[in-house]
């Protein structure tokens, strides 16, 4: 690998990038320039900068996804993507600008204060595309439901049944009526609502289900369905989300990622320790804090389970097993003290986190 001799921060917008450089040494780093967000026009302004494979590149994460890191790799240009949550920041500084942002990244470069994240192939991304269109989907079905039973309480229409949103209640919906034609209508649109989003969750579940079986990170997703209370839907998301499991030195390094450990103000004698940090990927934290619920009950085997677990190796079911028995024997241990029941679920939800950092850690998902 080439000798880099200029460090590059990059803030990327929809319609523009702005540009700041930083040589080697102490120096500050410049901004170069402001353009149009093209490809083709970056490309023309580093290559002003000396040959492509002595810089080194970096831009936050964002909406624009990663078709600019990919264009630079094609390039040899290297390049980083870092997550806006990690780059550090300036006391003192309340000016924020585009100019700046870009010079604050080439600054931190440089000292090598910036940590890159895992960038998925194109096909892991569609799949990641994938499983959270899916939960995006599921928050529009109950915001529906949601609207739809706020509306019925209102008029005084209660279900006598148990459950809700079984086809039970829905036939009971359906046969409600009123006396003026406005709300009719209202019932109508929103009981559609419900079933459209219903039906659309449906099938982007079956979609998810047919092509993670063709998917590389297919045995990942079979190996953590191991687990109780992680199906094939979450096993999905956690996979897709999380890649490779071995990227992660140990299992506090997974558990930080996700935002499960405590934050902490300490200094001194004194240590402070406060709420999770929710830093990292939200969205496997919150499959994973579902998943805790499961801490309440005893280990068991259920037939759900042990079906699940066919053909995945013995390595796995072991800790799979010594999963169930930690987090319920962890679980009555800190509710008899009276720990608030969010804060115990939230305590499972990291524990549950190093036994799936362990499973990834296995050279053998799967049973030969």
């Amino acid at each position: 690998m080439s000798k880099i001799t200029k460090y590059v921060g990059l803030d990327v917008h929809k319609d523009s990038i702005s540009i700041a450089v930083a040589e080697e040494g102490r120096s500050e780093a410049r901004f170069l320039k402001r353009i149009p967000n093209d490809g083709s026009r970056l490309l023309r302004v580093l290559r002003t900068l000396g040959a492509l494979e002595s810089l080194h590149c970096a831009y936050e994460a964002g909406p624009t996804g990663y078709g600019l890191y990919r264009l630079l790799s094609s390039k040899a240009v290297r390049c980083d993507v870092v997550a806006p949550s990690e780059i550090p920041t300036r006391k003192g500084r309340k000016v924020k600008t585009d100019r700046i942002d870009a010079s604050g990244l080439a600054h931190f470069l440089r000292s090598g204060s910036l940590v890159p994240i895992r960038i998925p192939d194109k096909a892991v991304e569609a799949m990641r595309d994938l499983v959270r269109a899916r939960a995006d989907t599921k928050e529009v079905e109950k915001a529906a439901k949601h609207r739809l039973s706020k509306f019925l309480l209102r008029h005084d229409r209660i279900y006598p049944g148990k459950t809700n949103w079984t086809n039970m209640h829905l036939d009971w919906i359906r046969r409600q009526s009123f006396e003026h034609e406005a709300q009719e209508c209202v019932l109508r649109e929103y009981l559609h609502a419900v079933e459209r989003a219903r039906e659309q969750v449906e099938r982007l579940a079956d979609a998810i289900a047919r092509l993670t079986e063709e998917s590389e990170l297919a045995p990942l997703v079979k190996a953590l369905q191991a687990m109780r209370g992680i199906q094939l839907l979450t096993a999905a998301s956690i996979a897709f989300e999380l890649i490779d499991l071995k990227r992660f030195a140990s299992a506090p390094k997974l558990m930080g990622y996700l935002g499960l450990v405590p934050s902490e103000d300490s200094t001194g004698g004194r240590r402070n320790q406060g709420a999770i940090t929710k830093a990292g990927n939200k969205h496997v934290r919150r499959l994973l804090v579902e998943a805790a619920w499961n801490s309440r009950y005893k280990p068991k085997r259920t037939i759900y389970l042990r079906k699940r677990q066919e053909g995945v190796s013995q390595e796995v079911q072991d800790i799979a097993w010594k999963a169930q028995e930690r987090l319920h024997h962890r679980y009555r241990s800190l509710s008899a003290r009276g720990k608030r029941h969010q804060c115990v679920i939230t305590a499972m939800a990291r524990e549950l986190a190093g036994f799936i950092w362990a499973v990834g850690q296995q050279e053998r998902l799967l049973a030969a």
